[in-house]
């Protein structure tokens, strides 16, 4: 009751990150929050002091639902990245002089990896200085890489779109009538969780992060494409952007890239390893092969009804934080349910100096075979439903001519 706090949004664009901000107002708003104050453009809008007065835009009930369903970051993101604490205590020392101005009581940050990082960093300061503000995470990643116990907002409805867009290339005409292998390349820098949902759009073979694509595994590989194409002469293939490559030529494990530029948190930009393993199938194999980049597309649409479901379930989980004084955590659900079963009771919280990128698990692919498992399958079915599975070709009989 009469605190002042602040909420920023911050990374990567997914359909749910309007979702979270909607949680997180609603949140304070029920609290009594004396004043709800938005940063614009994140951390780096809060460092030039572009801050809002989000009561000034969002009224009652009916802005915060259509709140849910407005694509693109309310607040406006950014892709900055705080130094640690250690490397440079001068930004630190600006942003709390910030904070005293506006009186900030709590500061509440939505993003994924980098994003939760930097509330950590700022906790860490905090505690160093005797501060009283308090931090909060608030997750928001496609990538589903945050924790390995829980599923992130955003992954749903990223999953969503990949797999009904699999779904659809599978059903065009030009893809199931010809005798073709399609690659399909799949945002996942270092993790596979979102490749998995391709399986669920129909395609049956994978790469992902987790496993190096060496010299041995990838002979592997294309012993198991020419056997699973050979079965019905047409594949979908997905890959991660991130799956490290066998060069032939210099004999090592290389990455493949859109361009030598790195984005705003120091990462490369991945993009074209598809283009390089469906020439090789053609060329290895003999086996006509073609490759797609969804690209961005994930990231776009609107939200999902399960991730409109979860995201309110963690603003349940924010307000048991608050109201037992427990910060610096971020709220998680601590295993995979359906949508039904989106309740407070199966939440909880980690401590933001856990946080890191969790890769796939193991029981979730089988590296031998180049697929997901029934346990991956099991996961996923909770968000996505029963997974599509594509029947290719018919069984005509031969006209013999002489009967005629």
């Amino acid at each position: 009751m009469g605190k002042n706090i602040i909420v920023g949004q911050s990374g990567g664009p997914t359909a749910v990150i309007n979702a979270s901000l909607a949680g997180v107002f609603k949140t304070a708003r029920d609290m009594g929050a004396s004043k709800i104050y938005g940063m614009r453009n994140g951390i780096e809008g809060f460092l030039n002091e572009r801050i809002i007065d989000i009561s000034d835009f969002i009224k009652d009930d009916v802005d915060i639902e259509l709140l849910k369903s407005t694509p693109s970051a309310f607040l406006g993101s950014c892709r900055f990245k705080l130094p640690h604490v250690d490397k440079d205590e001068a930004v630190y020392e600006k942003l709390f002089k910030i904070m005293e101005k506006f009186q900030i009581d709590c500061f509440f940050y939505i993003g994924g990896n980098d994003s939760m990082d930097t509330i950590a960093q700022l906790a860490l300061y905090a505690e160093k200085i005797g501060s009283d503000i308090r931090f909060i995470g608030v997750p928001k990643t496609i990538d589903n890489d945050l924790v390995i116990t829980d599923h992130t907002p955003g992954f749903g409805s990223a999953a969503k779109y990949v797999a009904t867009s699999i779904k659809e290339l599978i059903r065009d005409t030009k893809v199931n009538d010809m005798d073709v292998v399609t690659v399909v390349e799949v945002m996942g820098r270092d993790a596979g969780w979102l490749t998995g949902s391709t399986v669920f759009g129909g395609a049956e073979l994978a790469l992902v992060p987790e496993y190096e694509m060496n010299a041995e595994r990838k002979e592997r590989f294309f012993e198991v494409v020419k056997q699973r194409y050979n079965e019905k002469k047409n594949l979908i293939i997905a890959v991660s952007e991130g799956v490290r490559w066998w060069d032939d030529a210099t004999q090592k494990l290389s990455m493949v890239y859109a361009s030598s530029d790195l984005d705003e948190y120091g990462h490369p930009r991945f993009g074209g390893v598809s283009g390089v393993i469906a020439s090789e199938i053609n060329n290895r194999l003999g086996i006509s092969a073609r490759s797609q980049i969804s690209g961005y597309y994930p990231r776009s649409g609107f939200c999902s009804d399960y991730d409109r479901q979860l995201t309110s379930t963690l603003a349940d989980k924010v307000l048991d934080l608050l109201l037992r004084e427990n910060y610096g955590q971020m709220p998680v659900m601590n295993k995979i349910v359906p949508s039904e079963d989106l309740e407070e009771y199966n939440t909880t919280s980690i401590d933001m100096g856990s946080i890191g990128n969790q890769p796939l698990q193991p029981i979730y692919f089988n590296e031998n075979e180049f697929v997901f498992t029934d346990a991956y399958i099991h996961f996923l079915s909770n968000i996505l439903g029963a997974p599509y599975l594509p029947k290719f070709g018919y069984e005509f009989e031969r006209v013999d001519a002489n009967v005629l």
